[in-house]
């Protein structure tokens, strides 16, 4: 497929369509307010985290309250990372075609057989990645892995808070969970799955910049605004393409044919 730029002389050239493109709203508002608040307590955990496991401040007067105050930033975070996931794991179930659970697990032959295509392109062994307006299956299925390792990190970090505060609620929600894992155990995993957030974080940076530059949709910059920019022949073969109209908005080129046709 001929790749198409968008030159549009003028300051908003970014919000506008190439010639056979469409602008779709792909990525709705709760799963980008999701998505941010995630970037940002996983920073603000490990940050944190990290000098509760081995202190790197030096803490000088009488008034340092250093490890008490990573302690509530840790904890202030943590709430509003569960409240992230909370978020999204909802919208799973009620987000359009392109956020919905079906997109993180290969579910159809189809997607196992792309899986496959996108995994040679990522290993160098084909030219060109696998179009998809959303996640394409290999990154679907690498999100569900993050996913699962967040539902890990909240059950061993509520575990360990419940230790601590001896609540009746958070004990009977996991406090089944020192019975089966002993305490240095959970601290242990709680801490080495910060840098598999990490390790992703890196690749995930890595593969959206590559994708964006080959594939010119404006993926990007989806993750601020929420729209990509799809060829129109895409679009059409999309499933979804009927439900999503009032979120499809056409290229320059199409609006003047429709004018001109009217």
């Amino acid at each position: 497929m001929k790749k198409t730029t968008r030159n549009v002389p003028h300051e908003a050239a970014w919000k506008q369509p190439a010639g056979g493109q469409v602008r779709v709203y792909v990525w709705e508002w709760p799963v980008r307010f999701s998505h941010w608040l995630m970037v940002g307590t996983i920073v603000s955990l490990s940050i944190t985290g990290f000098y509760m496991h081995a202190p790197y401040i030096v803490a000088r007067g009488r008034e340092a309250y250093v490890m008490g105050t990573m302690r509530f930033i840790h904890l202030l975070s943590g709430f509003l990372f569960i409240i992230a996931i909370m978020v999204r794991f909802f919208w799973f179930f009620y987000a359009n075609r392109w956020a919905h659970w079906n997109q993180y697990i290969p579910t159809t032959k189809k997607r196992w057989a792309n899986l496959r295509a996108v995994g040679k392109y990522y290993a160098f062994l084909a030219w060109s990645p696998v179009r998809y307006i959303g996640h394409n299956p290999m990154a679907g299925a690498a999100y569900a892995v993050i996913y699962g390792m967040a539902v890990v990190e909240i059950l061993t970090g509520l575990a360990l808070y419940s230790q601590i505060v001896h609540s009746k609620l958070l004990s009977f929600f996991v406090g089944w969970i020192p019975h089966l894992i002993d305490i240095q155990w959970l601290r242990e995993i709680h801490f080495l799955i910060m840098f598999g957030f990490w390790m992703f974080f890196i690749h995930h940076i890595y593969t959206a910049i590559l994708v964006s530059v080959e594939e010119q949709d404006g993926l990007m910059d989806s993750i601020f605004s929420g729209y990509k920019f799809i060829p129109a022949e895409e679009l059409e073969k999309d499933p979804a393409v009927v439900e999503m109209e009032p979120d499809v908005e056409p290229a320059p080129a199409t609006r003047e044919r429709e004018k001109t046709t009217a």
